[in-house]
């Protein structure tokens, strides 16, 4: 447990150094990214992913750690980063934290699914759903 905490903090550190994006960048980098441009893309997800962050820690607590909300946060951020079209007039983190949220609930959802009982006739247990 100790080297994910150092770990993550080692990924917040470095993440910290991003700058956020101006309208005018988050445009021309959709617009590369629709051309198949990966540095495009690599530059959008790096100057988001603080923002991932700070969805993330809104998690906490509800059965993953932090390393791993931020993991599934980041891969809605990927996705969101691929989808994004710049002409309907949103910002990027706008519509990204749509996508991120996703990745991190589905993550939760994966995490804390059970196998639920009901009793049935004659006392027996049925498992629900099968």
């Amino acid at each position: 447990m100790i080297i994910v905490e150092k770990a993550v903090n080692s990924y917040l550190k470095d993440i910290k150094a991003s700058r956020p994006l101006t309208a005018a960048e988050e445009i021309e980098l959709a617009r590369r990214i629709k051309l198949g441009d990966a540095t495009a893309v690599e530059k959008l997800i790096i100057a988001n992913t603080l923002f991932v962050v700070s969805v993330a820690r809104q998690y906490r607590g509800r059965g993953l750690s932090l390393a791993e909300l931020i993991s599934a946060g980041n891969e809605g951020l990927v996705t969101a980063a691929h989808r994004f079209n710049e002409s309907e007039g949103a910002k990027f983190v706008t519509y990204a934290v749509w996508w991120i949220r996703q990745g991190i609930l589905n993550a939760l959802a994966e995490e804390t699914r059970t196998v639920r009982f009901k009793q049935g006739q004659g006392g027996h247990e049925t498992a629900e759903g099968h």
